[in-house]
């Protein structure tokens, strides 16, 4: 046994009903983490009475239901990056699924999880070189070489992000090819074997999903004015033909989690996961329920069919891990939450939501304020809520003079929170406390990083859709500083672990301590933002079992 199992190995203060009160605990053989991209903690706790498979298992240990990606950059990059990093966004550099760099290799727009030396925008080459910090994964790698690591996910930013730099396989999700990894990985028996499958379901009809008698109450047609048709969601079930938009369709439907889990279960079983020389860590990406909620909404019945097939999906992949007869300790939580179309909030008694003003592009309001000759797409550039910077094409008093003149701009449209200048978030103090009561500034700050994030950070109010009317494609979205976006449950399952639920906030980054705790895995003061989470239900503490080797 290597010296990181053998220090692992004497850790105490886990309940178990065969392990005497005061005897150590040995350590867990696999470390396993499922995000679902999306899960909010309202979809959790909405539908959490009708769980029976593997979401019904994890309410069965330790259940943290306020748990928050407490920064206010809430899409799917900085909020993987924070899983088994334990660090905020501030610290592991990852600010937003894309950011706008002016220098360097390639300046322009930088998707969070490429090489922009390597491709451009639209053709990238998938990298780990922005992720700032280690994952749990290669920590343990780095100190034992036997520590295998294994990621596998919808989307590369989500495999990547949970992976690490250190990884034995990764794999994601890439249209038209399948699942792929870093460019010259040759694909294994079972990368192979689920890629095919997933090509010959492609290309026959898909049935429609039986509908649980619990999602009828919300099944209701709502009709979404998009830029080139009208389209009608809330009582959809996911039937599909083969056609050049059948993999965007089962992309945003159940059968991509149910192929993202065959793909993680073939490889417990082909690497024999929890059987090697040391501890083995895998990170797993469920993104079906992003896609569904940026496609359907998160209120309808595609959701609601969503969630029970996940947690029977779920549940296949629980009955895998027992399979393999090892000691595993499994946690489950969400890269962000989702905000419902409009629309239907609108019917539903929220007159406040709306969808953002074209005003707000950008482009408009630097049109408002671009000097002779420059276009505002040229001057300022971002989204609708978020980081803007201010281009290239001015510098100096120009560039001041454009912020000053912006500034009043945002801060008088009726639709807009706050904004701030990049100088106002810098100077702000690293936020501390209960993360429900941190300020917008707070919010701010925790995703902030001076190399990389905006000139201005501006937030809609809240039920503001950043969507604007007549939406291309996607009809919903997150990324806001609000507490639907930033609440998503964390949730773990040992067995021999006594089931308990403590409602107070916790935080995404205090997930990666609280698994390092359980391997024995001792973080120094300061190594992480997170902290440890007690999961012994009694008087025991894993925490102060691990900390005291």
């Amino acid at each position: 046994m290597t010296a990181l199992c053998a220090a692992a190995a004497l850790i105490g203060g886990i309940s178990a009903g065969a392990v005497a009160a005061d005897a150590p605990a040995p350590a867990p053989k696999l470390v396993v983490l499922v995000s679902v991209d999306q899960f909010s903690a309202d979809l959790f706790q909405h539908y959490r009475s009708h769980f029976t498979g593997g979401l019904r298992r994890l309410t069965e240990g330790a259940v943290f239901p306020n748990g928050y990606q407490s920064h206010a950059a809430t899409e799917t990059c900085p909020g993987h990056s924070t899983l088994m990093t334990g660090d905020r966004p501030t610290r592991t550099g990852i600010i937003a699924n894309d950011w706008y760099s002016f220098k360097g290799p390639r300046p322009g727009k930088i998707y969070c999880a490429e090489d922009e030396s390597k491709g451009s925008y639209k053709e990238y080459v998938p990298s780990d070189v922005h992720l700032k910090v280690p994952t749990l994964g290669e920590r343990m790698k780095a100190a034992d070489a036997d520590v295998r690591t294994i990621s596998v996910a919808g989307k590369d930013r989500a495999a990547i992000m949970m992976g690490g730099h250190a990884v034995d396989e990764l794999w994601f999700w890439k249209d038209g090819q399948g699942f792929v990894s870093y460019a010259g990985r040759t694909p294994p028996a079972a990368v192979a074997a689920v890629n095919e499958a997933a090509q010959a379901e492609l290309a026959k009809p898909a049935k429609a999903y039986e509908e649980p008698e619990w999602c009828r109450a919300i099944d209701m047609p709502v009709a979404v004015e998009r830029e080139k048709d009208i389209m009608t969601v809330g009582n959809g079930r996911f039937a599909r033909q083969p056609g050049p938009t059948a993999e965007a369709q089962w992309k945003a439907s159940p059968a991509f989690d149910a192929t993202i889990i065959d793909l993680a279960v073939r490889l417990i079983k082909d690497m024999k996961l929890g059987h090697g020389k040391s501890i083995d860590v895998l990170t797993v990406g469920a993104s079906a329920t992003d896609y569904i909620g940026h496609t359907y909404g998160t209120e309808g019945s595609e959701m609601c069919i969503q969630v029970a097939n996940l947690d029977r999906t779920l549940g296949k992949l629980v009955a895998a891990l027992d399979a393999t007869g090892v000691d595993y300790v499994l946690a489950l939580s969400a890269d962000h939450g989702g905000n419902d179309i409009p629309e239907r909030e609108q019917l539903r008694g929220m007159p406040m939501a709306a969808r953002v003003e074209s005003t707000l592009l950008p482009e408009n309001i630097g049109q408002k304020v671009a000097p002779a000759g420059i276009a505002g797409a040229d001057l300022l550039l971002g989204g609708t809520n978020g980081d803007v910077w201010v281009g290239p094409v001015v510098a100096g008093t120009w560039r001041q003079k454009v912020l000053a003149e912006t500034l009043p701009l945002y801060r008088a449209d009726p639709q807009v929170a706050a904004v701030y200048t990049a100088a106002e978030v810098a100077a702000a103090p690293i936020p501390t406390g209960a993360p429900e009561t941190w300020t917008l500034l707070d919010r701010a700050r925790a995703s902030y990083d001076a190399d990389r994030s905006g000139d201005l950070i501006v937030f809609l109010k809240p039920r503001i859709m950043s969507i604007a009317a007549k939406p291309r494609s996607y009809i919903a979205t997150h990324g806001s500083p609000w507490d639907y976006d930033r609440r998503v449950p964390i949730l773990f399952w040992r067995k021999g672990l006594t089931g308990f639920e403590q409602p107070l906030s916790v935080e995404t980054i205090d997930i990666m301590p609280t698994l390092a705790a359980q391997v024995g895995f001792k973080l120094a003061p300061g190594d992480v933002d997170g902290r440890c989470l007690d999961l012994d239900g009694g008087p025991g503490d894993t925490c102060a079992a691990a900390a005291a080797k």
